[in-house]
């Protein structure tokens, strides 16, 4: 899944609309719209606020899984 499919994912989960979720973060709708459709990425703060507002870590927020090291057992 990619970033802009999960955070659409997650706003559906929550019942939010665009608006109601960008007043939630304090951005605006149009600028959470370019992140859901792919066409920007959120700064460090507003991915922050995003994971704080879904109670999930950054790495569940973008996706990212972590591979266990070779050595590790």
């Amino acid at each position: 899944m990619t970033f802009p499919e999960n955070l659409l994912k997650l706003r559906k989960a929550a019942g939010l609309s665009q608006t109601a979720l960008a007043s939630k973060i304090g951005i605006s709708w149009r600028t959470y719209q370019t992140y859901e459709r792919g066409e920007r990425e959120p700064s460090l703060s507003t991915l922050v606020a995003l994971a704080d507002l879904y109670d999930i870590s950054l790495d569940e927020l973008v996706c990212r899984t972590l591979k266990q090291k070779e050595n590790e057992v």
